[in-house]
């Protein structure tokens, strides 16, 4: 096995080093644009249950409608 000295222990961590340097930069890029995507579908997710619950309000309206003008497929009870 061939012997390592410190010197070359220390030029590999120096290229180590400055790997590093320029990847820190690009991860800290990366957590802004994820954070940024999360807010985007975090809004995304609410406009959609605001779309369901206005859908659901018209749900309502229209069954009321069609009980008063009697449009209902459903059988009715006769007293």
């Amino acid at each position: 096995m061939a012997d390592v000295s410190n010197e070359l222990i220390f030029e590999v961590l120096k290229q180590v080093q400055q790997r590093l340097d320029k990847v820190a930069p690009k991860v800290d890029e990366l957590k802004s644009e994820m954070n940024a995507m999360r807010g985007y579908l975090i809004s995304m997710q609410q406009d959609v249950q605001n779309v369901y619950g206005i859908l659901g309000r018209y749900d309502g309206r229209l069954e009321h409608i069609e009980r008063r003008l009697e449009l209902n497929d459903s059988p009715t009870m006769s007293a």
